[in-house]
C-alpha cells in the first residue's frame, strides 16, 4: 500500500526499487541482529570476584579477609576511606572455542597488574592521575582455555583523598572472550575515552591560541577571556597527558583545582566583557581566588581534599548564577538581542555544573563517563562562535567607525584648508591694500601736487591742459587704489558730467539716457575706474574719428549686469579696417579693460550708419 501512489502516478518502476530494497534491508539486519547475538553469547562478563585486601593500618578488619564483591567496585560505596592494594580473583569460564581469548577491563582507577599462575601479563603503573576510562585489554595465554583464576591487583586511592570522584579506586566488570572481538571494543572505548577529548582539547587548544592572537593583536576586548577559557578547558580535557609529568597525589589535584577555578574565572570574566562591563575589584578577586584554591587542596588534611574541592566547587557555580544573572539583567536593559541566548546557555552551563556537583558529592552510581566532559566543548564551541560573532560585529562597527572618522578628518582638513586658504587670501589683500593706500598716498602728495602746480602756474595754455588732463587721471587711479565702493548715482553723475562737457566742446549734441539717477547701489572701485576709462576712450574716439555731430548714451542696470551702449550718428568704421579694430590701442584697450572685469565690450559699425560699443559688466 505504501509504493500503491507512485504505480497510481505512472511510476511502478520506483515501487519495485523500494520493494526490492526493503527485502535487501531485512537480511542485512537479521544477520546483523546474528552476528551482535552471537558476539554477546561469546563475550562473558565477570560480575563477582572474590576479593582481598591486605590488613593495614589504613584498612578496615573486615576487609582483610576473602570475600566475594559485586562488580562493578566503587571503592568509595565498599571500603570508604581505603588506600592501598585490592587483589581480585575472577573466575574465568572455559572457552567455547579455540580462539585466542583475552581479558578486557573496561575500567580500573589505579595502579594495575595482571597475573595467572604466579606470572604478571599485564603491568600499568601510576604516574599522576590517570584517566579512568581507558580501556584495557589483556591477551591471555593458552592454557586458560581450561579456565582458572586470575588475579587483579589494583593500588588505589579514596575519594576524600581526590579532587574528582572517578579518580578514586574503582574496578569495572571484566569481561572475556575472544581478543579480536574484545580488541574491537576496546578500540571504540579508547577512542571515546581517550582519542576524542584529546581531539577536543587540541581543537579547543588551536582556538585558544587564535583567539589569545587576537587579543594580543588589540582585537576586541572579549577575545582574551575567551581564549583563556578555550585554554583552560583544553587543558583540562587532556590532563592525562600533561598532568603524568606531576608526581601523584597533591601537586596534580592542585593543579586541576586551579584549572576548575581558572575556568568559573573564565566564565565571569567573558560575561562581563559581553555585558560589556570591566569590573577591576572582581578581577583581582578572582586572580585571587585561583591562586587560593590549589593552596588550599595543598594545605588541608588528605581526607578533607574531596570536600574542599566540593565547597569550592559550590563558590564557583555561585559566582557564575550571579554573573549570568547580571550579564543577562544589562544585556535586557540595554535591549540587547543577545539576552536570551545569554540566559539559556548559562542556564544550561549551571544545569551541567550542578549535576557534575550531585555525582561528584556522591548522589548516584558513577557513570560510565562524566557529563561536563562531552557538554564542557559543546558549549565553549557554542561560546566561541557567540564571540566570534560579536568580534566580527565590533570589527565592522569599528571599520565603520574608522571610515566615519576618515571622512570627518578629511572634511575638517579641507575645512582647515579652506579656512588657511582664506586667511592667506584676505593677508594678501590686506597686504595688498596697504601697499595700494601708500601708492595711493604718494601719488596723491608727491605726483599731484606737482601736477596741480603746473596747472596753477604754467603760462602754456597747453601745458596747463595737459597737466589737468594728467591730474584727473591720477585721481581717478589713486580713486581706484583706494578701493573704496562708488554709488552708482555718483557715478553716473560724473559720467555724464565730464562726456556733456567734453562733446559739448568738440560740438556734439549729447542724448544722456538713464533711469538710474537715484541707485542707492554701489559699484567697486576697481570698476567704476575701468568703466570711467573706457567711456573716455569711447568719447575720444567720437571726437578724434566719427565725424559725428550727435551721440546717444543709454544705461540699464538690470539685477546682475551693468549695459552701457553709445552710439554715434558719424561716417562709421571703413571697410579696410574691418577686422582690424582690435589692433587700435584704443579698441584693444576697452576690450582688454571689460575682460578683465569678466565682461565684454563689442563695437558694431559700418559705413553710413556710425559705430555702436555695447559694454557689458557683472555687478
Amino acid at each position: 500500500m505504501i509504493f500503491l501512489p507512485f504505480s497510481v502516478r505512472g511510476r511502478p518502476w520506483l515501487a519495485i526499487a523500494g520493494l526490492a530494497g526493503l527485502l535487501a534491508v531485512v537480511p542485512l539486519v537479521a544477520c546483523v541482529t546474528a552476528w551482535a547475538s552471537q558476539a554477546s553469547s561469546a563475550v562473558h562478563v565477570i560480575d563477582q570476584a572474590r576479593v582481598e585486601a591486605p590488613a593495614g593500618a589504613d584498612a578496615p578488619a573486615a576487609a582483610s579477609a576473602s570475600q566475594v564483591q559485586r562488580l562493578p567496585d566503587e571503592w568509595t560505596s565498599s571500603r570508604p576511606g581505603f588506600a592501598g592494594t585490592v587483589v581480585y580473583r575472577l573466575d574465568l569460564p572455559p572457552a567455547p572455542s579455540a580462539d585466542p581469548r583475552a581479558l578486557y577491563l573496561p575500567r580500573a582507577c589505579g595502579a594495575i597488574e595482571v597475573r595467572w599462575a604466579g606470572h604478571t601479563i599485564l603491568q600499568r603503573p601510576q604516574a599522576g592521575p590517570p584517566r579512568c576510562d581507558q580501556a584495557q585489554l589483556v591477551a591471555l595465554p593458552g592454557d586458560t582455555a581450561r579456565g582458572g583464576l586470575v588475579e587483579v591487583r589494583l593500588a588505589g586511592r579514596p575519594r576524600s583523598e581526590t579532587l574528582l570522584r572517578q579518580d578514586a579506586g574503582y574496578f569495572g566488570a571484566p569481561r572475556v572472550g575472544p581478543e579480536w572481538l574484545l580488541h574491537a571494543r576496546a578500540e571504540r572505548q579508547r577512542a571515546a575515552g581517550v582519542w576524542l577529548p584529546r581531539m577536543l582539547a587540541a581543537m579547543l587548544g588551536l582556538f585558544a591560541l587564535g583567539w589569545l592572537a587576537v587579543a594580543l593583536w588589540g582585537g576586541a576586548a572579549i577575545a582574551g577571556p575567551t581564549g583563556l577559557l578555550l585554554g583552560g578547558a583544553a587543558l583540562l580535557e587532556a590532563r592525562e597527558l600533561w598532568l603524568g609529568w606531576l608526581p601523584a597525589g597533591r601537586p596534580a589535584e592542585a593543579a586541576v583545582a586551579m584549572l576548575i577555578a581558572a575556568l568559573a574565572g573564565g566564565t565571569v570574566l567573558w560575561l562581563q566583557r559581553w555585558e560589556g562591563a570591566r569590573r577591576r575589584r572582581v578581577e583581582a578577586a578572582l586572580l585571587a581566588q585561583v591562586l587560593l584554591v590549589p593552596l588550599t587542596v595543598l594545605v588541608v588534611p588528605a581526607a578533607l581534599v574531596h570536600d574542599a574541592a566540593l565547597g569550592w566547587w559550590v563558590v564557583h557555580w555561585l559566582q557564575v548564577a550571579v554573573a549570568v544573572g547580571v550579564c543577562v539583567r544589562a544585556l535586557h536593559r540595554g535591549g540587547r538581542a543577545s539576552s536570551p541566548w545569554v540566559a539559556a546557555g548559562g542556564g544550561l552551563a549551571l544545569a551541567f555544573a550542578a549535576v557534575e556537583w550531585a555525582v561528584q558529592a556522591g548522589a548516584g552510581d558513577l557513570p560510565a563517563s562524566q557529563p561536563t566532559e562531552y557538554a564542557l566543548p559543546v558549549l565553549l564551541a557554542g561560546l566561541t562562535l557567540a564571540a566570534a560573532r560579536h568580534f566580527v560585529a565590533s570589527t565592522r562597527g569599528e571599520v565603520e567607525a574608522q571610515a566615519a572618522m576618515e571622512q570627518e578628518v578629511a572634511r575638517r582638513t579641507a575645512e582647515i584648508e579652506q579656512r588657511y586658504a582664506e586667511m592667506a587670501e584676505a593677508r594678501i589683500e590686506q597686504v595688498a591694500e596697504a601697499e595700494r593706500k601708500r601708492i595711493a598716498g604718494d601719488l596723491h602728495d608727491d605726483l599731484g601736487a606737482k601736477l596741480l602746480t603746473i596747472v596753477h602756474t604754467s603760462s602754456d595754455e597747453r601745458i596747463s591742459t595737459l597737466a589737468r588732463e594728467a591730474l584727473e587721471e591720477m585721481r581717478l587711479s589713486v580713486r581706484g587704489l583706494t578701493g573704496k565702493p562708488v554709488k552708482v548715482a555718483d557715478a553716473l553723475a560724473d559720467w555724464r558730467a565730464e562726456t556733456v562737457s567734453r562733446l559739448g566742446q568738440a560740438g556734439i549734441q549729447v542724448d544722456w539716457m538713464t533711469e538710474h539717477d537715484n541707485d542707492e547701489r554701489h559699484l567697486a572701485a576697481r570698476a567704476y575706474v575701468q568703466t570711467t576709462r573706457i567711456l573716455r576712450e569711447a568719447v575720444s574716439n567720437i571726437i578724434k574719428h566719427s565725424g559725428a555731430n550727435a551721440c546717444t548714451i543709454r544705461c540699464v542696470i538690470d539685477e546682475t549686469d551693468f549695459n552701457l551702449v553709445i552710439q554715434d550718428n558719424g561716417r562709421g568704421i571703413p571697410l579696410e579696417l574691418d577686422g582690424k579694430l582690435d589692433r587700435g590701442h584704443g579698441m584693444a584697450s576697452m576690450k582688454r579693460r571689460a575682460k578683465q572685469l569678466a565682461g565684454q565690450c563689442l563695437v558694431e559699425s559700418g559705413p553710413g550708419f556710425g559705430t555702436v560699443i555695447r559694454l557689458t559688466l557683472p555687478l
